[in-house]
């Protein structure tokens, strides 16, 4: 990031989290500009340049009203209508490129005593991230501010690994997922350590549209068991992989966010985010 660039990161970042913790309060524009030293007018240009969205529509899409709505409005299957927009769509193309490999049974079983791990530190949209791959693929992404304790959170996937930090391709290549413009993203290829039922489950995550919202009872009729709600929740709750399998749009029936591994309160926001992009993308096609 240039200076510029990584000064306007850190004041969206300042604005986000006083928006996260004061949306039921609907702060103003000029109370949230005033909270990160800028004028309303410079306020309002790098959030848009970072929502696709004015601070007071950004609002509107982290509440629960926003959520209740997307539940609602969809009178087809949320899986039947995945691809309907095919690659014309850049709010949906991610969905389509990205591939799921599971671990061999010796992979998995013996803590992938076998397999070379590079891992990197980022920032993204939604705080700094861990991104690590295998030679086949993405393994491992999380959000995790301290870096030592997003490398143990990693080495704990895998004790019997060999870790060296490094951002190879694939990473970059991941990375790239959070620019929002992927007409030139190549095929993203992860690499994951789950059972059987975990990576069916975190494979129907990715047939729900970015900007659109399932609930647990609907993901677990997809994978045809209408009462495996709980344990396609604790499927969820375990998906090793951040944003690129996108477990933050499974909330709960009834509108609420629900829990995240990387906290209900950025879950939120990365949701107001999508909704913003569609949103946005919507109207440029109209």
């Amino acid at each position: 990031m240039s200076t510029q660039s990584q000064i306007d990161y850190n004041r969206i970042a300042q604005a986000i989290e006083y928006i996260r913790s004061n949306f039921k309060l609907q702060p103003s524009l000029e109370e949230v500009a005033e909270n990160i030293h800028l004028s309303p007018a410079h306020f309002q240009k790098i959030f848009t340049d970072w929502a696709g969205t004015s601070p007071k529509k950004f609002l509107q899409f982290i509440s629960l009203e926003h959520a209740k709505n997307l539940l609602k409005e969809e009178k087809a299957s949320l899986f039947d209508t995945a691809y309907e927009t095919g690659l014309s769509s850049t709010s949906r193309l991610h969905d389509l490129f990205v591939n799921i490999e599971g671990m061999s049974p010796a992979e998995y079983k013996n803590g992938g005593k076998s397999l070379h791990i590079n891992y990197s530190f980022s920032e993204s949209p939604f705080g700094n991230v861990i991104t690590a791959s295998t030679e086949k693929g993405i393994c491992y992404m999380a959000f995790e501010n301290d870096k030592e304790t997003a490398l143990g959170n990693l080495k704990s996937k895998f004790p019997n690994a060999s870790f060296f930090e490094k951002q190879d391709e694939l990473q970059k290549n991941a990375l790239s997922i959070f620019n929002t413009d992927w007409t030139k993203l190549n095929t993203v290829k992860l690499h994951l350590k789950g059972t059987d039922f975990q990576l069916k489950v975190w494979e129907s995550l990715l047939s729900i549209p970015m900007g659109k919202l399932s609930t647990y009872g609907k993901l677990a009729e997809k994978i045809g068991n209408s009462k495996a709600s709980r344990a396609v929740g604790t499927a969820i709750g375990s998906n090793p992989v951040a944003f690129l399998i996108p477990c933050h749009r499974v909330i709960q029936s009834s509108g609420n966010i629900g829990g995240y591994m990387w906290g209900s309160e950025r879950k939120q926001l990365i949701i107001g985010w999508e909704s913003s992009h569609v949103y946005s993308e919507n109207l440029l096609a109209h």
